[in-house]
């Protein structure tokens, strides 16, 4: 039983760093320059890193748990 607990515990940080590197690596693609005044670095490298924490967390909560409904749709055809 904790094993198991243990084991989802490790998957959910796995797949949320994983899918925060992933948004890390895609949001490099846009150019933010021009959105943001020109002394306001600091301020835009929070922006980026919480934008990146909250897409990336969002995508994996939608992955984490659609691999928890695939793992229980056979309990709806159980018998007994």
């Amino acid at each position: 039983m904790f094993t198991d607990i243990g084991q989802q515990a490790l998957t959910g940080i796995v797949v949320h760093l994983f899918f925060i590197a992933i948004t890390w690596w895609a949001l490099q693609a846009l150019n933010f320059d021009k959105l943001l005044r020109s002394n306001s670095v600091l301020k835009a490298r929070v922006l980026y890193i919480l934008l990146t924490i909250a897409i990336g967390s969002a995508v994996s909560k939608f992955f984490l748990d659609y691999l928890v409904y695939s793992n229980q749709l056979p309990f709806m055809f159980h018998q007994g």
